[in-house]
């Protein structure tokens, strides 16, 4: 096997252990409301504590992958993040559990940009699409199988238990990326030399700082942020709320909502492996244009169309299969995405990525408080519901103005990158 499939399989697993961590509150959440006595805007400001942290921390993780390569900052945050998914099954209170999510959040900020990172020093470009499908493959596959083991551990021991054993499932992962990862095929004497040029000479490494006037002033820069800020209005609603929704607000049994809020996330999975894959057949026919914002656009638009119809149908069984196809479309637009930073980004790649999903992250926050909010004054988990479909509809129309073949920092002079604007 190639050592480049060896790597994407540890970002595969990975990934995995992420979103198993990650979404175990939201699967535990209203057994953890109902013990800890907390409302429907106070578990909005739980899962935010999280996604502040998350948001906050994303673009220093990036710089720090650029500059000191993913193999140590993996390891040092995929360590944090699970010493604090532990901590999560000790929480007495919403103030505990306010400080436990964010220090959570701020560990598991990194993981994504140092993902892209790892994937621009190993992945050739003409696999990158296929490359970033692989590990969100793993935000499918960690979607679908945590609530049917969270519903299955609680149900026998507690909600407490089932943190306590996802934590320490992060800790074997890390020891095993350090043991054997380098952060580039050239510092591993094992990968044949045809490999190695097949993939190319990594990007030199970048001491000097990123110009973030300039970059900021970047039309294109610009539409890549507000494109996933407006994608992840809808996409953290399957990762928070999902849940709640079904059993709450649609009356579905913990037993039932084990398996309906399962079954979106298995049509995410082929959702990003058409897009992944899907993505790259197209860049070699057509431009990158078409093969990036074509499948991006369009996934967004429909996903927005099936969550808003959602909100307007009585049968459940019309919802779940509303939300699945929602879902299922929506996914295919993330290893557009995040291949939209490496082509943008060159060398920058961890960086802009991380401020791509900082962007993304502050939608995520604010939709998650605001749907707390709205369910109490609207009295509706369905009108809550539709600003996060009409924002997945902002979307896809930005991303059909992105320009992935537009190098972000194209022709900056490596003397001007010294300066810190």
């Amino acid at each position: 096997m190639p050592y480049r499939y060896r790597v994407l399989a540890l970002l595969f697993c990975l990934v995995l252990v992420m979103y198993l961590d990650r979404l175990c509150i939201a699967v535990a959440g209203p057994r953890m409301q109902h013990d800890l006595h907390l409302s429907p805007a106070e578990w909005g400001w739980v899962i935010a504590a999280f996604t502040l942290a998350y948001t906050l921390f994303e673009v220093p993780s990036g710089i720090l992958a650029d500059r000191v390569g993913p193999r140590k900052v993996l390891t040092r945050i995929v360590l944090w993040w699970s010493a604090f998914t532990c901590l999560t099954g000790a929480a007495t209170g919403l103030y505990s559990l306010l400080a436990i999510r964010f220090l959570f959040g701020a560990g598991e900020a990194g993981a994504f940009p140092n993902c892209a990172c790892a994937i621009s020093r190993w992945v050739p470009p003409s696999e990158r699409a296929r490359a970033n499908g692989v590990f969100w493959t793993a935000t499918a596959v960690g979607g679908a199988l945590t609530p049917l083991l969270v519903v299955w551990i609680e149900q026998r021991y507690s909600w407490r238990m089932a943190f306590a054993l996802f934590g320490l499932v992060g800790v074997f992962w890390a020891a095993l990326w350090y043991a054997w990862f380098r952060n580039s095929p050239w510092e591993m004497a094992a990968v044949p030399a045809a490999e190695r040029e097949r993939i190319g000479h990594p990007p030199a490494p970048r001491e000097a700082r990123v110009p973030w006037s300039r970059l900021l002033r970047n039309r294109n820069f610009q539409r890549i942020l507000v494109m996933y800020h407006a994608y992840c209005w809808g996409a953290y609603f399957y990762l928070s709320w999902l849940h709640t929704y079904l059993q709450v607000g649609r009356g579905l049994t913990e037993d039932q909502m084990k398996i309906a809020s399962s079954v979106p996330f298995w049509a995410g999975l082929l959702g990003i492996l058409a897009g992944g894959y899907g993505s790259d057949l197209l860049s070699r026919r057509y431009s990158l244009r078409v093969a990036r914002c074509g499948i991006g656009s369009v996934a967004l638009l429909a996903s927005g169309v099936c969550l808003l119809a959602a909100t307007v149908c009585a049968n459940i069984a019309w919802v779940v299969g509303l939300l699945t196809i929602g879902l299922g479309v929506m996914t295919a637009s993330l290893p557009v995405s995040w291949s939209v930073c490496v082509d943008v980004g060159q060398e920058h790649a961890g960086t802009i990525s991380g401020a791509m999903n900082m962007a993304g992250q502050a939608g995520s926050l604010i939709s998650s408080v605001a749907f707390g909010y709205l369910v109490e004054w609207l009295g509706s988990y369905d009108r809550a519901l539709v600003p996060l479909g009409a924002m997945l509809l902002v979307g896809g129309v930005t991303f059909a103005l992105i320009d992935p073949a537009e190098k972000v920092l194209e022709g900056e002079p490596r003397a001007a990158l010294a300066i810190q604007e």
